[in-house]
């Protein structure tokens, strides 16, 4: 007869520390730095800025990359822990769900502190897509045009967005584009009040004609942009379209990482947590509408924590498409401009280099909880290609509302 097992508790889930490098555009400020470096420096972020922490205390790390190949390939969640110090008893993994990557990475490791197996450990994701195009290398089974699973669209992701358009007649070019300069907007002024600047790495960078610099701001910025800026660019996915390079995210470069444990580690290693772990939620839509992820995801996340959207009172929307953005804001009844999202700008503004930008959400909304102590419940979201959503509720530990209690 086997033993009966011994009965266990969920256990609760704090994000203590979250860093990332700044982000670059393909082929700019990290053309000839490499993909595994750039994780590898933030690793040792986290570890040079939780110095109550033991490496050996880290026991998995899981690192995210949409295309795994070359400086990104070969578990680099592995790799990457071993080149960053932490002792080869340490193990690691990589993931993959494209833009979730790192978002992935987070709840796979959450839930395993959660059930018990671990109590501390690391996620991160990066994305080289100046190295790495996004698709290099793939070679996707035909029969998922031929057979009509996906329309062909789905494999353009800029198509997608129209396609979402196409969905919402209500978001027009101009919605999107307000969007866009509004980003760029709160991005500058979140740079200008130093709320990004404390929590990203400097890489150092090295290029055979300037020699070597050092990278400590986000490259695809673009302050200072204006409607009549974006009115004049041209819409490459569909002749008279709507989604163009203004209101986009663009092709990037760079990493972030994250410190996750359980309460009761965090509690006996000093590490004060900036957030915990709520609910989460991934689903499936439509891969020609991949945009609208978010929506069934929040609602999924929201049923699990036993939440409505009236509870949540920050948000950290990814930025892929502006038009993306608005459906989940229209579908919730939120105003476009309204200051409870994205308040410090998004990927619109600061890039997105794919499997990384899970946790750039994740550090924002930490800002978010900290400067906002009458906030108790704050979301990340994004979509996914492929037809995909992820959503994670998170509360705030200085809600107002413990101090009361």
């Amino acid at each position: 007869m086997p033993r009966e097992s011994r009965p266990r508790e969920i256990r609760d889930v704090v994000f203590v520390d979250g860093v990332r490098t700044p982000f670059g555009k393909a082929k700019g400020q990290y053309a000839e730095t490499r993909a595994d470096d750039l994780v590898i420096k933030c690793i040792r972020e986290l570890l040079r800025r939780n110095p109550g922490l033991p490496p050996e205390k880290v026991e998995e790390v899981a690192i995210a990359a949409t295309t795994q190949i070359g400086d990104q390939g070969l578990t680099i969640g592995r790799t990457a822990a071993l080149l960053a110090g932490l002792p080869n008893t340490t193990p690691g993994y990589s993931i993959d769900r494209m833009c979730a990557g790192a978002m992935t990475a987070v709840t796979t490791l959450a839930s395993g502190i959660a059930y018990g197996a671990y109590d501390v450990v690391v996620a991160g994701g990066v994305e080289h897509m100046g190295r790495h195009p996004m698709g290099e290398g793939v070679d996707p089974n035909p029969r998922i045009i031929s057979e009509k699973l996906v329309d062909t669209s789905a494999l353009v992701m800029g198509s997608t967005a129209e396609n979402l358009h196409d969905r919402y007649p209500s978001i027009t070019k101009a919605r999107t584009d307000a969007f866009a300069v509004r980003s760029q907007e709160r991005a500058a002024k979140a740079y200008a009040n130093d709320l990004i600047q404390p929590d990203l790495v400097p890489i150092a960078i090295r290029s055979a004609e300037l020699g070597w610099g050092l990278a400590t701001t986000d490259e695809p910025m673009r302050p200072g942009t204006t409607l009549e800026d974006l009115a004049k660019l041209k819409t490459p996915f569909r002749p008279h379209g709507r989604v163009t390079a203004g209101n986009s995210s663009g092709v990037n470069d760079g990493a972030t990482a994250a410190l996750l444990t359980s309460a009761e580690a965090a509690e006996e290693l000093g590490l004060k947590p900036k957030m915990k772990l709520v609910s989460y939620g991934f689903v499936g839509v439509e891969p020609e509408v991949m945009g609208f992820g978010p929506v069934p995801a929040t609602e999924k996340a929201l049923k699990l924590a036993g939440l409505t959207i009236d509870d949540i009172q920050a948000f950290e929307v990814n930025e892929a498409f502006a038009v993306q953005v608005l459906a989940f804001l229209e579908h919730y009844g939120i105003a476009d401009d309204d200051e409870r999202v994205n308040p410090y700008g998004g990927a619109i503004a600061y890039g997105h280099p794919l499997a990384s930008s899970g946790i750039r959400l994740m550090t924002q909304l930490a800002k978010q909880f900290e400067l906002k102590p009458e906030v108790r419940y704050g979301l990340t979201t994004m979509c996914v290609g492929l037809g995909m959503g992820g959503t994670v509720i998170w509360e705030n530990p200085n809600w107002e509302g413990n101090a009361a209690a």
